[in-house]
């Protein structure tokens, strides 16, 4: 299901690179052939993670990775950055196309990045702009001091209402540790105890009490769809800017698997996003937003941005460019039935899933009922070769280290080919280990919550099964290293 290529051509491309590179220092070639060894040979079912095509992967390690390029597409700080003004460009307009957003900026380095260039966006829209004609400023460099502590008291208390970290949200949606928590005053909304499901009655109620600057949707760990129209009308009646996180379902919106009220960019005034995990595009950000917000985001650099990489916004352009063929909407459509089949196939053999099951790309496990917590359960399915993450439940008794919970995505192994059938033999597995796996003494009493017990015989059966389901699908076909 990856992007097809010319696997003689790939070999020999990255042969050559790892000679080049072994000849400087060997610990790193291997390093990353090993890495190759180690995705080919295990179950990937981390939500957040995929596999970019060759294409996306090669264009990364190119002359773009030695240009400084701040400013935004013909006005830059630096001379000679035409070429970057070229793929800036591409990698803007593919995103435009793909996402029909009238307006992208492409420099963000991550999701958080992305986010810290929303905030401050709508910060700069609704309160700076503002504060500055109240006194008189033109130009934010004429501001004196005395000017800047009125500023800086103008931004003070505004108020961020998010999906609270322990039923799916993500941590720059608000929690304190976190930059977002700390720029505003934060209040969280969750959802139904008894369904995990959105409530929105009890969204618009808190939005109303709490009276938000930004209503953020989108989420890390919520296996269903979100009604972002309901959402746009929820920040409407409170005078909120609407701001969707959507990095991890954003290949499910460029799939055309989430349509109508479940697309956020028509509805959101901000859309941000992460361009690996769904989009299978390079690690990296970008934001989407109306025209309102666009002369605002545009200043991302030097707003919160430094250096755009731009070898990675040239990959950004291949990865949006692959993601608008038909190929890519099967696979995006082929990712959502997949994580039904995963997510019915660990119901019927007794799994607790939150909210029942799944409507998206990711399937969240209460592994509670196994007698074990979520770390230990991420820890014997590596141990089996199955890669996945502990992920709190809502009302989380191990709170968010330990867990009471497994995220478990898949968009990494759809990208490999995997199927309906090929899902349903995983949590065939992921239930087998996870019976078979127990809980151990504490040193200090009790019993542990990370120390497991899990026996040898089971782990070796289940890393071979695993090994015949990923050797019939395997990982970049044809690409052989020495």
């Amino acid at each position: 299901m990856t992007q097809p290529f010319d696997s003689a051509a790939v070999t020999a491309a990255y042969t050559n690179a790892l000679d080049v590179i072994r000849s400087v220092e060997p610990r790193v070639a291997g390093a990353i052939t090993q890495e190759l060894a180690d995705q080919r040979s295990s179950l990937k079912l981390i939500a957040s993670e995929n596999y970019a095509s060759p294409a996306v992967l090669l264009t990364m390690g190119n002359w773009f990775s030695d240009k400084y390029a701040e400013g935004t597409v013909g006005h830059r700080f630096y001379a000679g950055c035409q070429n970057v003004d070229t793929i800036e460009a591409l990698a803007a307009e593919h995103a435009r196309e793909l996402f029909g957003a009238p307006y992208a900026y492409v420099q963000p380095h991550s999701g958080i990045d992305a986010n810290l260039v929303a905030f401050w966006s709508v910060l700069a829209a609704r309160i700076e702009a503002p504060a500055l004609v109240e006194a008189g400023v033109k130009n934010v460099n004429d501001l004196n001091e005395d000017d800047w502590t009125t500023l800086r008291r103008a931004f003070g208390d505004q108020r961020l209402l998010g999906m609270s970290l322990d039923v799916g949200g993500h941590l720059t949606h608000g929690f304190r540790p976190n930059i977002s928590g700390k720029m505003f005053t934060h209040a969280s909304y969750g959802t139904d105890p008894e369904t995990g499901l959105i409530d929105y009655d009890a969204v618009r109620a808190k939005a109303k009490e709490f009276k938000p600057l930004i209503l953020m949707a989108g989420y890390s760990a919520y296996p269903r769809k979100v009604n972002f129209a309901t959402m746009r009308e929820i920040a409407d009646e409170v005078g909120a800017t609407l701001i969707v996180d959507m990095a991890h379902f954003a290949g499910l919106v460029a799939g055309k698997v989430f349509t109508g009220d479940f697309n956020p960019v028509p509805f959101a005034h901000i859309t941000t996003t992460t361009t690996h995990k769904s989009l299978r595009g390079p690690r990296g950000g970008a934001v989407l937003a109306q025209p309102e917000f666009a002369e605002f985001v545009d200043k991302g650099c030097p707003m919160v941005l430094g250096g755009p990489l731009s070898h990675v916004m040239a990959a950004k352009a291949v990865a949006f460019a692959e993601a608008r063929t038909p190929q890519f909407q099967t696979y995006a459509h082929n990712v959502a039935d997949n994580a039904v089949a995963l997510a019915e196939g660990l119901s019927k053999r007794g799994g607790t899933l939150v909210t029942g099951g799944t409507e998206n790309h990711l399937v969240l496990l209460d592994v509670s009922s196994f007698g074990i917590t979520g770390r230990q359960a991420e820890s014997a399915l590596v141990d089996s070769g199955i890669v996945t993450n502990r992920n709190s439940v809502p009302q989380d008794p191990n709170g968010a280290w330990y867990t009471s919970g497994i995220r478990l995505g898949t968009p990494a192994l759809t990208a490999r080919g995997f199927g309906r059938d090929e899902f349903d033999r995983t949590a065939e597995l992921i239930v087998d280990v996870l019976t078979a796996t127990s809980p151990v003494a504490a040193s200090s009493g009790g019993v542990s919550k990370a120390k497991y017990d899990l026996p040898s015989d089971v782990a070796a059966k289940t890393r071979a099964a695993a090994a015949e389901i990923l050797d019939a699908n395997p990982l970049y076909p044809g690409l052989t290293l020495n």
